[in-house]
């Protein structure tokens, strides 16, 4: 998947509003970043690069990845696919939009 697939498919999959109520930020280094907005309504994604509730550091093979389902959002913690700073119950409900 390119960067604006992901883009697109976060982007269906949170729809008007995915529950999520927070800001999270998908940073994969030079390679892009995606900012879920969903404390507004309509909820809101696209690339720019501000301060989130969460952010998630991942690469784009990764982040490409989980939005096919080869990689379970909780289970890329582990083995450091995934980074984590900030609101860790928003990473929690993370799920909602991958």
């Amino acid at each position: 998947m390119t960067f604006d697939e992901c883009t697109a498919a976060i982007r269906a999959k949170v729809g008007g509003d995915s529950g999520l109520n927070a800001t999270l930020k998908f940073d994969c280094g030079e390679a892009c970043t995606i900012f879920v907005d969903d404390q507004s309504l309509p909820s809101a994604v696209d690339n720019r690069s501000g301060d989130a509730d969460c952010t998630v550091g991942i690469t784009l093979n990764h982040l490409a990845a989980m939005l096919r389902g080869e990689i379970e959002p909780a289970a890329g913690f582990m083995p450091g696919k995934l980074k984590v700073q900030g609101d860790t119950g928003v990473a929690l409900r993370m799920q909602r939009v991958v």
